[in-house]
């Protein structure tokens, strides 16, 4: 149960104190005392309401540290091989994967699509590159980047699919985004799942809810025209 729900279960339980008690005054103020004492406690606890969750929590501090994406060199479905200063001076959305995942990812790039479906055609490429990442690069190879790209119509340019070969250089990025990867011991993985927006200098914007296409567009697209109007 999460912290707001132990919160609700407390304030039901005190208020039907306070029925049984309402002939006692200096308990009835008591009880008022706590609970407002509660409110103010959970207020602070949660980012002004913000953090229900751990999750949350993490997104929220990880937007307001806004660390820079590190130095790491990226492999792609058509064999090239760079470093994220590839898209300096442009926003670039991230998603984190691994194409042997059965459940989450391949919904998570179903919903990637949908949002970069929403985004005006002369944004794409010039001021924002999409961006999957494996964190399986064992098995995530060219052949299975290429195959991946292709499942979901990517462009392998304006969207593209890759990897980080190096082991480090991949720890290091998944420990800056706040990414959590654990293998399950039969070859999968238990990781959370987010849309991140990049700005042009290389810093995390924003960690966006996945599962909410059409918010993440009108987000990503306010984002452009800000920037357009500059």
């Amino acid at each position: 149960m999460t912290l707001l729900g132990y919160l609700f279960l407390f304030l039901i339980s005190s208020l039907g104190c306070e029925i049984n008690m309402r002939k006692n005054k200096h308990q009835t103020i008591a009880i008022v005392l706590i609970m407002v004492f509660g409110f103010i406690v959970f207020y602070i606890g949660t980012d002004g309401f913000q953090a229900y969750t751990a999750e949350t929590a993490r997104s929220l501090q990880l937007e307001k540290e806004r660390p820079t994406f590190p130095e790491v060199t990226l492999e792609d479905s058509k064999e090239r091989a760079y470093t994220f200063s590839e898209f300096e001076g442009k926003y670039v959305m991230l998603t984190f994967i691994y194409t042997a995942c059965t459940d989450v990812c391949p919904q998570l790039e179903m919903n990637l699509n949908e949002v970069y479906q929403q985004i005006p055609k002369e944004y794409l490429g010039d001021d924002i590159v999409f961006l999957s990442i494996s964190f399986d690069p064992d098995r995530d190879d060219i052949s299975a980047l290429q195959k991946y790209s292709h499942y979901f119509n990517a462009d392998e340019e304006t969207w593209r699919m890759t990897r980080v070969p190096d082991k480090q250089e991949l720890q290091n990025l998944l420990d800056a985004f706040g990414v959590i990867v654990i293998p399950d011991g039969t070859g999968n993985f238990t990781h959370n799942s987010a849309f991140y927006l990049v700005d042009p200098d290389g810093k995390l914007e924003e960690i966006m809810d996945y599962t909410k296409t059409d918010e993440a567009a009108l987000k990503v697209n306010a984002t452009l025209d800000k920037k357009a109007g500059e």
